[in-house]
């Protein structure tokens, strides 16, 4: 089998719930496993140079454009040499962590990880996406409809016009209830929240383990 890439973007680390979540998953893979922190050491976000190189024939690059494809090849070559995915991504500002979008704006290269005649090369690899919330975004809270992370994300990650994995996601909610006061009451529900998520990472761990060794 190939490896499970991690790609973790949180900004604290040991001490985020996704990364804690995530950690439940690793415990229980038995393959091996390529992690890039992106909060550690962040990927440049796109810029000029590195589009631009991807339409230039690569002899006639300037020293911009070779830096900035060298990033993208890097990142590149280690998300297509996976078969599986974890993403640690949490909700920040209802949206994703920046330095996230950033790797992703990297890695989306038609011709290369983007294919819009025959789909992508990673069209149904694995994925588990794990987002922890501050609050709660379901059906009936009041945050409902402002959680702009999952669904992009699921397009993006999923859609098979974009990078078409099978994507999973598990989102442990009300996290604040740790630390506001206000919000003590809502812990039992973090908590319990929070069991599933790690259950669940362990299920999906064993789960895409049996898929990618068949």
């Amino acid at each position: 089998m190939s490896y499970l890439l991690h790609i973790d973007s949180s900004s604290i680390g040991t001490a985020s719930v996704s990364h804690q979540v995530a950690r439940s998953f690793r415990d229980t893979w038995t393959g091996e496993v390529v992690h890039r922190d992106l909060a550690a050491s962040p990927v440049p976000h796109l810029s000029a140079a590195g589009v631009s190189a991807r339409f230039t024939d690569p002899a006639q690059h300037t020293p911009e454009q070779a830096t900035a494809a060298a990033v993208q090849d890097e990142l590149i070559e280690e998300f297509l040499g996976a078969s599986a995915y974890l993403f640690t991504v949490p909700m920040y500002n209802y949206t994703m962590p920046s330095v996230f979008k950033a790797w992703l704006d990297q890695i989306m290269v038609q011709g290369r990880t983007l294919d819009f005649t025959n789909g992508p090369a990673t069209t149904g690899r694995p994925a588990l996406l794990i987002s922890a919330r501050g609050g709660g975004y379901g059906p009936g809270t009041p945050n409902h409809g402002k959680d702009h992370l999952v669904p992009a994300l699921e397009t993006v990650l999923g859609d098979p016009h974009t990078l078409g994995l099978d994507v999973t996601t598990l989102t442990p909610e009300l996290t604040m209830a740790t630390v506001v006061p206000d919000l003590a009451h809502l812990l039992p529900l973090h908590e319990a929240s929070l069991a599933e998520s790690h259950e669940q990472a362990r299920a999906r761990a064993q789960k895409i383990g049996r898929q990618v060794t068949v």
